[in-house]
């Protein structure tokens, strides 16, 4: 049987070495000059390439459409990955958050198995190649044509082009025009796990500076807790960013990433009680000394001016001279520092896609399409999303792997 996979992702990769192990002649088409481009920049170059998690703890990361990807998971899931890579000779390790990488922090070994593996079963790689369309006739699946309008004959597709996230890796949205001329539903393409734009101008003063162990939780309009995470956070020119951020950015998805307050525990191992224990110790330590050259013990330097401001507090008031509402008001801003969100970064900058081939169209058991005989989907193109941590890869390796066995069936 031939078959045809477009798009040499994640997906795509696994897809295409996973059919052409079980057999089947296949070629491999992407318009890229090399296969893994964005890959290669997945986990700032080092490649979160899945989560050392259990089945329900990888259910319960997939806010979008974890029981369409029970099957997939269950074929090939966390442990099935690593060992995948491991025989493929990529070492990997356990980090915090049991965020799985490759030992050497190199995202290039990744790409390199995964090319050793499709080039061990001979599957003919066609880089500099665009697909325009797929060629059906009686609701199969008889072949593709390229942007050369060159027919290329198969049995079977698989479409692995990816989202709309990380564009310039050539994830441009190829895939949901071909499902959509062959008449899938494809849902509305939306930014998830995207850093936030802020109200704030004192963001601005503060871009660079990353926050570690701090409390993040966001609140609807009414107060109503929307979501709620503790780690690490970037400040930046237009907002906030980091892991923290990404992870609360599909919570706020439906708010339309607007309307949304965060509030920031700079001090989380402390209520507020002990926290003003600790300020007038500080306080005490420098009491001859300004307001402004007392909190170095507490905050790093930059944001030493912006909590200044906030708490209206004079900068070359003497600490002593501090009064104890002026430093239960600041008790809570270090407590409660706050922002408005409203909006995200474009979908180009996300690191994954929210939305595509509607679930409800495609066999979980071979990533089959339930329209067309012989179409199959693979990776971000599928509406189908998890939050950081390997997640995603793991979705996209999980998928391939089982649209790459479904040729089979």
């Amino acid at each position: 049987m031939k078959v045809v996979v477009v798009g040499a992702g994640a997906a795509g990769l696994i897809a295409a070495g996973r059919a052409a192990e079980l057999g089947h002649d296949v070629i491999l088409i992407e318009k890229n000059s090399r296969p893994g481009k964005k890959v290669l920049i997945s986990g700032k170059g080092r490649c979160n390439l899945t989560n050392n998690a259990d089945l329900d703890t990888l259910m319960n990361n997939i806010p979008g459409n974890s029981k369409f990807l029970y099957s997939a998971f269950s074929k090939f899931g966390s442990a099935d990955i690593i060992n995948f890579f491991e025989r493929l000779g990529v070492k990997t390790k356990v980090e915090r958050g049991e965020r799985v990488f490759p030992v050497s922090d190199s995202a290039k070994d990744i790409v390199d198995a995964l090319y050793t593996y499709i080039k061990k079963n001979n599957v003919q790689f066609m880089p500099n190649t665009r697909v325009k369309l797929i060629k059906v006739l009686d609701s199969k699946v008889v072949g593709v044509i390229t942007e050369n309008e060159e027919l290329i004959k198969c049995d079977r597709v698989i479409i692995a082009t990816g989202g709309l996230s990380y564009q310039g890796t050539g994830s441009t949205g190829d895939g949901y025009k071909m499902a959509r001329d062959l008449g899938h539903k494809i849902i509305t393409p939306r930014p998830s796990l995207i850093p936030l734009n802020t109200k704030e101008k004192w963001v601005i003063e503060l871009q660079g500076l990353s926050l570690k162990n701090v409390n993040v939780k966001f609140l609807e309009s009414s107060g109503k807790k929307i979501y709620e995470d503790f780690g690490e956070m970037l400040f930046t020119h237009f907002g906030v960013s980091g892991p923290v951020i990404l992870s609360a950015s599909r919570h706020l998805l439906k708010y339309d990433y607007k309307g949304v307050k965060m509030l920031i525990d700079l001090k989380p191992a402390l209520d507020d009680a002990k926290l003003d224990l600790r300020i007038l110790r500080d306080f005490e330590k420098y009491s001859g000394k300004f307001f402004k050259n007392a909190l170095n013990d507490l905050l790093p330097v930059k944001l030493i001016p912006v909590i200044i401001k906030l708490s209206r507090i004079e900068e070359d008031k003497f600490v002593n001279r501090i009064s104890k509402e002026e430093r239960k008001n600041l008790v809570h801003i270090l407590k409660n520092l706050e922002c408005t969100i409203v909006g995200s970064r474009p979908i180009s900058e996300a690191i994954i896609t929210v939305g595509g081939i509607d679930v409800k169209e495609i066999k979980p058991t071979t990533m089959e399409s339930k329209i067309v005989s012989g179409l199959h989907f693979a990776g971000e193109i599928i509406d189908a999303d998890g939050y950081t941590g390997g997640f995603n890869l793991t979705i996209a390796f999980s998928t391939g792997f089982t649209a790459g066995s479904g040729c089979s069936t």
